[in-house]
C-alpha cells in the first residue's frame, strides 16, 4: 500500500488549502453571524448567502463533487484514497464541505442514486444534486425502535396498484431543515413476512408530497445546526409512484449497507481534519497563554497531551487511508472490517483531542468564541451516526472470531510416530 500523494492529489490539496486560507477561515465568524441574524429574523433555516457566494468560486477552482468516484455524471470525482486528504481538509471547519458540494447527507444520497438508481431517477434527482441546486435527506432512524438494528424499522411501504403508500415516523433526518431539501430517501418495510434482511425497501419521496410533515427540529447539545438541521418527520398516507422504488422490493438493507460504507469513511476523514484543527488551536493557545510563571506549552501535562494527540491523529489517518485503499481495490464488502475499525477509532480520537484543546482554552473553550465546542458536539454525535460504536465493535469482533474459527478448523493434527 502506497499512501503518497499523487501529483494530481497534491495539486488538489494545494488548491484546497489556498481556498481555505482565502475564503473559509476568514469567513468562519461571518457564517455564524449570518445564521444568528436569520434566527433573530424568525427563520434560521434560510440558506446562508456566504455559502452560495463561495460555491461558484469552488467550481471555478475545480473543487466540486470530488467525493463521487467512477461516475460519468461527475467525471471530476476521485477514488476514496485520493479523496481522503481533501475530505480531511474540508473537516477542519464544520460547514465547509457544502461549499464544495461534498457534504452529508447529500454525498451518501448521491452515491446511492448513482449506484442503485434508474436513469430516470438519476435525471430527476442526481443531476440537480450534483449541480448543487437542491438538498436531500436520508430517512431511516425511527424514535420508537432501536434503529442501530435496521431490521427493527416499523415504517410501512405498502403497494396499492401503481403506487406505494408510506406510513411511519422518522427522526434525526439530517439536512431536512434546509428549505432546499427536495428529496427524501425513505427506508421502510414492504414485506414483514420476508426474511429478516429482505423485508426492507427504499423509495424516493419528494419532500413536498402530501402527507409529509416536518414535526420538529432536534438540537444537538443545544446546537440546532441551522440551516442544515436534524428533523423529526411524519409520513402519513404518503403516496409515490411504483417507479420511485430503488433497485426493487426487499433490497433496502442491501442498499443501506452499500450507502453507509462511503458515508462512514467520509465522516472519519472529516474527523481527522477536525482533530488536526483542534491540535493546531491547542498549540497556538499553549504557546501564548501563561499560568504559574510559565506558558502552558512549557507545562509537562500540556506537552504530553500534544504528543499523544499527534500519535492518535497519525494512527487514525493511516487506518483511514488503509480502509480507503481497500474500498478502492477489493470493494466495500471485503473492507468491512477496516470500515468498522475506523468508524470506531476516528470519532473517539477526535473527541479526545478536541477535549484536550478545550481544556487548554479554559472557559473560552466551551464558548462559541472558538469552534471547539461545536466541533466537539458534532464529533460526539458521530459515535451514533451511521451506526453506534457498540454495533461496529460487535461486528468487528464477530469477523475476528470467525477468522480464528476458520483457522482452527483448518488445523490438522500431526500424527504421533515412534522412532525406529
Amino acid at each position: 500500500m502506497n499512501f503518497d500523494y499523487s501529483p494530481k492529489v497534491q495539486a488538489y490539496r494545494e488548491r484546497l488549502l489556498a481556498f481555505f486560507d482565502q475564503h473559509i477561515y476568514p469567513n468562519e465568524r461571518r457564517f455564524h453571524e449570518e445564521v444568528e441574524a436569520n434566527r433573530r429574523a424568525g427563520n434560521a433555516w434560510v440558506p446562508t448567502r456566504l455559502i452560495e457566494e463561495l460555491k461558484p468560486l469552488a467550481r471555478e477552482a475545480g473543487l466540486w463533487n470530488l467525493f463521487l468516484p467512477q461516475s460519468a455524471r461527475a467525471p471530476e470525482g476521485l477514488s476514496n484514497l485520493e479523496y481522503a486528504p481533501l475530505c480531511e481538509i474540508m473537516g477542519r471547519v464544520t460547514w465547509a464541505a457544502e461549499v464544495f458540494n461534498c457534504s452529508a447527507p447529500d454525498t451518501g444520497n448521491m452515491e446511492t442514486l448513482e449506484r442503485y438508481g434508474t436513469e430516470a431517477q438519476k435525471d430527476r434527482w442526481l443531476e440537480p444534486l450534483l449541480r448543487g441546486e437542491m438538498r436531500s435527506a436520508f430517512l431511516m432512524t425511527e424514535p420508537e425502535v432501536a434503529s442501530s438494528d435496521a431490521t427493527n424499522i416499523q415504517c410501512r411501504i405498502e403497494r396499492q396498484g401503481d403506487e406505494y403508500v408510506i406510513n411511519g415516523t422518522k427522526w434525526w433526518s439530517s439536512g431536512a431543515g434546509d428549505p432546499r431539501c427536495a428529496l427524501y430517501i425513505v427506508m421502510g418495510k414492504t414485506d414483514p413476512e420476508a426474511g429478516r434482511h429482505e423485508q426492507q425497501s427504499m423509495v424516493l419521496v419528494p419532500a413536498d408530497t402530501p402527507g409529509v410533515t416536518v414535526k420538529r427540529h432536534l438540537p444537538v447539545f443545544g446546537y440546532d445546526d441551522a440551516p442544515h438541521g436534524h428533523m423529526e418527520i411524519e409520513l402519513k398516507d404518503v403516496r409515490v409512484p411504483v417507479s420511485s422504488i430503488l433497485l426493487g422490493e426487499g433490497r433496502g438493507f442491501e442498499i443501506a449497507q452499500g450507502r453507509l460504507g462511503p458515508g462512514r469513511i467520509h465522516h472519519c476523514m472529516r474527523s481527522i481534519g477536525a482533530a488536526e484543527r483542534a491540535l493546531e488551536l491547542m498549540c497556538q493557545r499553549a504557546i501564548a497563554r501563561v499560568a504559574f510563571g510559565k506558558t502552558l506549552a512549557q507545562q509537562t501535562v500540556t506537552q504530553e497531551r500534544i504528543a499523544e494527540a499527534r500519535c492518535l491523529i497519525e494512527q487514525a489517518r493511516l487506518l483511514t487511508l488503509k480502509a480507503a485503499y481497500m474500498m478502492d481495490t477489493v470493494g466495500n464488502k471485503v473492507a468491512k472490517a477496516e470500515i468498522a475499525m475506523i468508524k470506531i477509532v476516528a470519532p473517539n480520537m477526535a473527541l479526545k483531542v478536541i477535549d484536550w484543546a478545550i481544556q487548554v482554552y479554559g472557559g473560552m473553550g466551551v464558548s462559541d468564541d472558538t469552534p471547539l465546542a461545536m466541533t466537539w458536539a458534532h464529533q460526539r454525535t458521530l459515535r451514533f451516526a451511521d451506526g453506534p460504536d457498540e454495533v461496529h465493535r460487535n461486528a468487528l469482533a464477530k469477523l475476528e472470531l470467525a477468522r480464528h474459527m476458520k483457522l482452527s478448523s483448518e488445523k490438522v493434527e500431526m500424527p504421533v510416530t515412534r522412532g525406529a
